[in-house]
């Protein structure tokens, strides 16, 4: 059995999420020192453990110990 991508929408600014470190970004190095190495990520005020992929809009993110990185595009997530 495969398990499903999580569907999430968009972040919502009033809810609490770990930040999404982009590739383009030069300071996702930095980025990473701000958050504490926790084995979950945070999404809308909801707790991901570490290595779960989700679906946000048309990316896929994947939580890597309190961050959010890009995992791919969404159209390539199992139906």
């Amino acid at each position: 059995m495969t398990a499903r991508t999580i569907e999430l929408g968009a972040l919502d600014p009033e809810r609490k999420s770990s930040p999404v470190a982009w590739e383009a970004d030069d300071d996702t190095e930095a980025l990473r020192e701000t958050v504490p190495d926790e084995a979950v990520c945070f999404f809308n005020d909801r707790v991901y453990e570490h290595g779960t992929v989700v679906k946000s809009g048309s990316v896929l993110l994947r939580c890597d110990h309190g961050l959010w990185l890009p995992a791919g595009p969404a159209g390539d997530a199992e139906p």
